[in-house]
């Protein structure tokens, strides 16, 4: 087979997909999905000749594997309808109107700062499922506000859930400690490069140039709040740069937005509610004390020092069973559901159920909540009734977008994401630095996680840089950029936030808009490569 035909086929699904969804009278998700996925599996089957048994246990790896975004989802569900039933979002949005209530300032300390230190605390794309509810609670618009989410949670993306894409991501291409570091530190430069101007591309989004130009200075100094103590981290550790910048960078801007520094005139300010009472600091507590318990328990159980990180995700089954052909179940201490040898095959499925972020700590927090904010039990139920109605309409959509991914990333050699990578190499050659973080961004796409880019194409990129004469660590900084700015156009993502917001049959449009800040970044990042590639 023709190499170029290989990757024309490879990308066929996916340029179809991407048409159903943008063309004028869009396919909904939930069909064009499922419809790519069907695609993806008889091109396997047909045209690379893999095998039906593998294809058929993938396929069943690819609907569990639909569980954990599902379970996320609906678990960032749960924690708003609690918030907002409650009473305790208005709280919220009260103070943050108090705090300043300039558009522009509210968007930065929610959408950049809060959900910066949010995704170094967790990732799993949490940040944009808890910033996104937020700002539609103070009056924002709720497709801006989903596009705004996206694009704004991707500078820390390479350090998200204590740092997991960078030292977990490419932990398995035998670097040495140092090579790590260096990976990291070269990342964080790059990322800070495209901060100054990514944001203010997902500000535009929401607000006109002409609010953005009237508070740039404020903007700035929120984004410098977060990206010089990011890249100075960064220097030195791979697990807190996204973390500790992003409560440094939050705490900064709620004292420049009091102080009104860099932001419009009391007169000039754009209100979003009406002056109220000031809140007092017992009541801005309570409201924020499910906030405080979901980081503090994601702080506490992502620390790879701390022991809980370990227990939860503790695999040795206690309880197992087999199921004939279809494969091996088992059960753990820490609730860690596995299912191997699908079909006889070493497909396997794992769902951590303590460490995804769903029961641990959206779940527990809304239990909690029940006492602590005197909801009664009415309202309890309603919160849950709520929210399994709405998670309902988008388990089709997962389901068909995770069989997808999967197929598309099993086969070795023969993987289509391999195919893809292998050609872009081969057609760039010794041009491949200008090209490296689109490949990231493809796995991102594909995958919805920059980690399992990573994993996906690290060795790729390595093999690549080897084989042309590029400094390695710089085009595998390159590819953690790519796999941060592709979350901007991950199709798992984009439906994750639509059906935390509500909105539906949409993501056709959003990619329309998110693809172009994610071409620029990639153009920033090989800008920054050849400028960086100089000092080394």
């Amino acid at each position: 087979m023709s190499t170029y035909l290989d990757f024309f086929m490879a990308l066929l699904p996916l340029v179809i997909l991407i048409w159903m969804m943008t063309k004028k009278n869009s396919v909904p998700s939930n069909v064009a999905l499922p419809l790519a996925a069907l695609m993806v599996y008889a091109l396997k089957l047909v045209y690379f000749g893999s095998d039906p048994n593998l294809m058929n246990a993938t396929v069943v790896k690819g609907a569990l594997e639909a569980l954990t975004p599902i379970s996320i989802i609906w678990g960032a569900i749960i924690l708003f309808k609690t918030m907002d039933l409650s009473g305790q979002q208005a709280v919220v949005n009260r103070w943050l109107n108090q705090v300043s209530s300039n558009r522009v300032a509210q968007l930065m300390l929610i959408g950049w700062a809060f959900a910066f230190m949010i995704e170094g605390a967790s990732g799993f794309g949490t940040p944009a499922a808890i910033a996104g509810p937020i700002l539609v609670g103070l009056g924002f618009e709720v497709l801006p506000v989903a596009m705004l989410a996206l694009v704004m949670n991707s500078v820390p993306v390479s350090f998200g859930a204590v740092g997991t894409p960078t030292w977990y991501g490419f932990g398995q291409l035998g670097l040495d400690a140092d090579q790590l570091l260096t990976i990291g530190a070269q990342t964080a430069i790059i990322h800070a490069a495209a901060a100054f101007i990514i944001p203010v591309m997902a500000l535009r989004f929401v607000v006109s140039w002409r609010e953005i130009r009237a508070n740039l200075v404020f903007v700035y100094l929120s984004i410098l709040a977060c990206v010089v103590p990011y890249v100075l981290l960064a220097q030195f550790n791979n697990e807190f740069p996204a973390l500790v910048a992003g409560a440094i960078g939050f705490a900064v801007s709620v004292v420049l937005a009091r102080a009104n520094i860099g932001l419009q005139t009391s007169a000039e300010k754009s209100e979003t509610g009406q002056v109220e009472a000031p809140v007092e600091a017992r009541d801005l507590i309570r409201a924020l004390s499910p906030f405080m318990g979901l980081i503090a328990i994601l702080v506490v159980t992502r620390i790879p020092a701390l022991p809980f990180r370990g227990l939860m995700g503790a695999v040795e089954p206690t309880w197992g069973i087999e199921l004939g052909s279809f494969g091996s179940a088992s059960l753990s201490a820490a609730l860690v559901i596995k299912l191997t040898e699908i079909f006889g095959t070493k497909v396997a499925w794992v769902y951590k159920a303590l460490f995804v972020p769903a029961l641990i700590p959206f779940f527990l927090i809304y239990a909690v909540s029940i006492p602590v904010l005197g909801i009664s039990g009415k309202v309890a139920r309603q919160i849950w009734t709520e929210s399994l109605g709405r998670i309902r309409k988008t388990v089709v959509t997962l389901v068909g977008a995770l069989i997808m991914v999967q197929l598309g990333m099993v086969g070795g050699d023969n993987a289509l994401t391999a195919v893809i990578g292998r050609t872009f190499a081969e057609v760039t050659g010794a041009y491949w630095q200008y090209f490296a973080a689109y490949l990231g961004a493809v796995g991102s796409f594909f995958s919805g996680s920059a980690t399992v880019s990573n994993l996906t194409f690290g060795g790729i990129q390595e093999a690549i840089a080897a084989s042309v004469g590029l400094n390695k660590t710089l085009i595998l900084a390159l590819q953690s950029v790519g796999g941060a700015m592709g979350n901007m156009v991950c199709i798992n993502n984009i439906v994750a936030v639509c059906m935390i917001l509500g909105v539906y049959n949409q993501e056709g449009a959003i990619i329309k808009k998110t693809v172009v800040p994610m071409f620029i970044y990639g153009v920033i990042a090989a800008l920054m490569s050849v400028v960086m590639a100089l000092f080394l």
